[in-house]
């Protein structure tokens, strides 16, 4: 009977621990997400509904018309189309080489933010 038993106990402990090996619930590496299928640049990339977002979000807090960290101040689309049409901004967002990596302290933009930058820099910094 004790052979039995410790049978059993072997068989539901053996289980057990097949049933767990098996359980996986990592949902970003069961599902990833294709960023381009999410990342939309196609068309005119709007400053207002799409670029200001990003900066508003990354940039502003730092680099507003009252606190200008570096000597860039931001924060209004004059002074967004200048650091634009300079290159600073893909340049810092994207950590090119020569350019300060921005946001400062933060991680770099995602690919997506920094492709809608680039879109909207080589459109020429337009206000729509």
């Amino acid at each position: 009977m004790k052979k039995k038993n410790i049978l059993y106990l072997m068989l539901i402990f053996g289980t057990a621990i097949f049933i767990n090996a098996c359980y996986y619930d990592k949902a970003e590496l069961l599902y990833p997400v294709n960023p381009s299928a999410t990342c939309d640049t196609s068309g005119v990339v709007s400053y207002s509904a799409k670029i200001v977002p990003i900066l508003k979000a990354n940039c502003y807090g730092c680099h507003s018309a009252t606190g200008g960290s570096g000597n860039v101040n931001m924060a209004n689309y004059a002074n967004d189309k200048i650091v634009g049409l300079n290159g600073k901004l893909y340049g810092s967002v994207s950590h090119a080489t020569g350019y300060f990596a921005m946001p400062q302290g933060g991680n770099i933009l995602s690919s997506c933010d920094q492709a809608k930058i680039l879109k909207w820099v080589t459109a020429g910094c337009l206000n729509n």
